[in-house]
């Protein structure tokens, strides 16, 4: 499992382990009753301070995402898949109508915003990296 924070992107770097954690798990590469890396695995791997990813993990567990078992460590809940998939839904919903907005808001027409959404899909033709796609050697 891959994940990756951007310092520089304005979003939070626990809120951006919070979403891929949560994204990994409604497209079920994290599974119910899986294993999550410690903070400090999880820390050394993206370069953060384990206070960052303890916050992360804090934000998930108040969320009934992820639960920590004694002796074990931190797992995913059941009845996670299903949240984060609508939460995803609901993310991508919002950020979607931000980019609308801002367009129609910039003079363009409708027919203008479908015809760059149009040419942006075929472009990338459902290929995408995901939490789960290969670090490149």
């Amino acid at each position: 499992m891959f994940f990756t924070v951007d310092p520089s992107n304005g979003v939070a770097i626990y809120l951006q382990i919070v979403r891929q954690i949560k994204y990994a798990i409604a497209e079920q590469t994290l599974r119910s009753g899986q294993l999550l890396p410690s903070v400090r695995q999880l820390s050394q791997q993206l370069t953060v301070n384990p206070n960052t990813v303890a916050r992360a993990f804090q934000e998930l567990q108040s969320d009934g995402v992820i639960e920590t078992l004694r002796g074990r460590g931190v797992v995913v809940c059941k009845g996670a898949v299903e949240r984060c998939r609508k939460e995803r839904k609901t993310v991508i919903a919002d950020r979607i109508s931000s980019v609308l907005s801002e367009a129609l808001h910039g003079g363009l027409s409708a027919d203008e915003i479908r015809k760059i959404v149009d040419v942006k899909l075929n472009k990338l033709d459902g290929n995408v990296a995901t939490i789960n796609t290969p670090v490149p050697e």
